[in-house]
């Protein structure tokens, strides 16, 4: 019987997950999302970093929101995403949340206007993604978007996934173009990875 092809076998570990993911309830969500973002917080590679680039959470991912309020109330050089065609992801600086505003599909990005950062001048880079495994794997949502971003980081950038402790897998399907993070953040545990790419 023939190998499942990493597209299908990707495609069953997003339905998997975000189903589990989807179903956490508001006030568990709310906590482990706290829980996860203290964690983040006390990482080295944090505590020393000028410049922080992040997600803004959607749907049932761990709430970045609080993560942006106390990097820009530490005055950390704040980015994030804006989607600027397939596969191609700028990073934009913010001084505010309210910077912030609803866009395509309802995912919250900065305003029309802001300057935008290199991502060589980015010192953690926090992705999101739907399964981590402990060797820095990553399944995303399937757009390519972060796998391009992440190229264009600094070798010593530190990419940092947040995620709930049911989105970890023992090992999770990656191609060759698939990059890996350096540190996973759950509600329960830091994991540092080996990342080989």
């Amino acid at each position: 019987m023939p190998p499942i092809p990493h597209n299908q076998q990707k495609r069953r570990v997003r339905r998997c997950v975000l189903e589990r993911r989807d179903n956490i309830d508001a006030a568990e969500h709310a906590q482990k999302s706290a829980v996860v973002v203290a964690r983040f917080q006390r990482l080295a590679a944090v505590r020393r970093a000028r410049t922080v680039f992040c997600f803004v959470s959607f749907r049932s991912e761990v709430d970045t929101v609080p993560l942006l309020g106390w990097a820009l109330d530490r005055g950390l050089a704040t980015a994030v995403p804006l989607i600027l065609g397939p596969r191609r992801l700028a990073a934009v600086s913010i001084t505010s949340l309210a910077d912030l505003a609803p866009a395509r599909w309802g995912i919250p990005e900065p305003r029309h206007g802001l300057p935008r950062l290199d991502p060589r001048h980015i010192d953690v880079a926090v992705v999101p993604g739907v399964a981590f495994d402990g060797a820095g794997g990553r399944v995303g949502y399937g757009g390519g978007y972060y796998d391009a971003f992440l190229e264009r980081l600094r070798p010593n950038a530190t990419r940092v996934a947040l995620a709930f402790e049911l989105q970890l897998l023992d090992r999770v399907p990656a191609e060759g173009h698939d990059l890996r993070v350096d540190t996973v953040v759950t509600e329960r545990r830091v994991l540092r990875c080996r990342r080989s790419c």
